[in-house]
């Protein structure tokens, strides 16, 4: 159940965008979601999933981007007579097939193979409503989407096993105390590096569709407790001037709060305001008795973050030539620490 919503326009304004928060906050457990669209109604990001059951210790976040510019017919009409995009309906029918995999995970014993959750969208591609278009292309897709997942299961020494599940160009990240933002996915584009990628914006080399081969990459790993853990689309990560950034909208929002309800809202109010597409966040804390607790662990690490970026933020007035040159040094003092779990390239791999 969404915990905030924006009110509703009056009956002659023009409809608002929305904006839904989901918090859940148990001893051990803090979860957050932050959804946003850009335009109403129109949003091709999917609400984020964050799942856990109890019974197990098992859960999984995770953030479907649907792709606008492949998937951009309409393919669906709703019961209010709107039309909606295949990459509005791919983004939501990944969702569901990502939430269908994870209980039978849970409740089926069925394997957690990112091959399994791939066997899983592509029989719900087979049903979903789709729309051949007469206009063909190298980047035209059927119900295209990213996504970017993190399954967790919780063990009794204190050790937590995740695993982390993409395609496209949302990513899933380990935030820590300590050492910070970390990335735990690597992007299906030719162009590798974070700070590159926010200056030029590259297509996609694979994400979810219903009409050609796609794969979903997968990385494991064990942490000990506690961890956060999140999931997120590039309409949080991909309009700041630095990857650094985006951990300073997090740990500064998480700061400014006196509980995870206000955490998540200060989270949205901020995306909202620097953000110019749809963006969508899951993320979970696990292993902290309360949020206070949570708060104070990160409070080195937000004045840390705070002193790396300085007080040389870009300005309106600043030249191109300034701006690059800040983005560069910050990127390079931060580089290390956030690329330290970035996956192998493919050929890397063995």
């Amino acid at each position: 159940m969404p915990d905030q919503q924006v009110e509703p326009p009056t009956a002659d304004a023009p409809p608002a965008p929305a904006a839904m928060v989901w918090v859940r906050d148990v001893s051990g457990l803090q979860s957050v979601g932050v959804w946003t669209e850009r335009v109403a109604g129109r949003g091709e990001d999917a609400e984020p999933l964050i799942a856990h059951h109890l019974g197990t210790a098992q859960g999984l976040i995770a953030v479907f981007d649907g792709s606008g510019g492949a998937g951009s017919a309409p393919v669906w009409q709703a019961p209010d007579g709107g039309t909606r995009t295949g990459a509005w309906v791919g983004s939501r029918v990944a969702r569901l097939a990502t939430d269908c995999w994870f209980h039978d995970v849970v409740t089926r014993e069925q394997p957690d193979t990112a091959e399994q959750l791939r066997d899983y969208l592509d029989y719900f591609h087979e049903s979903a409503p789709q729309r051949r278009s007469k206009i063909v292309g190298k980047m035209r897709r059927q119900l295209p989407t990213t996504l970017a997942a993190v399954q967790y299961h919780l063990r009794d020494d204190n050790e937590l096993e995740m695993q982390a599940l993409w395609a496209g160009d949302s990513r899933a990240y380990l935030l820590h105390p300590g050492s910070g933002l970390h990335v735990v996915t690597r992007d299906h584009t030719e162009e590798a590096d974070a700070l590159a990628l926010l200056r030029s914006d590259p297509p996609m080399t694979n994400s979810i569709c219903a009409d050609r081969e796609f794969t979903i990459d997968a990385t494991r790993r064990t942490l000990q407790l506690p961890a956060v853990l999140l999931t997120a689309t590039d309409g949080f990560f991909g309009y700041v001037h630095t990857p650094a950034e985006f951990e300073y909208v997090l740990l500064h929002t998480l700061m400014r709060a006196q509980s995870t309800d206000e955490w998540a809202d200060l989270i949205r109010r901020s995306v909202q305001g620097y953000t110019a597409d749809d963006a969508s966040l899951a993320l979970v804390a696990l292993g902290y008795r309360d949020f206070s607790r949570l708060r104070s662990d990160f409070t080195q690490r937000h004045a840390d973050v705070r002193k790396l970026l300085g007080s040389g933020t870009p300005q309106a007035t600043d030249q191109p030539s300034e701006i690059r040159a800040w983005q560069e040094t910050t990127w390079q003092a931060y580089r290390v620490g956030y690329e330290t779990y970035l996956p192998a390239l493919p050929e890397e791999r063995t």
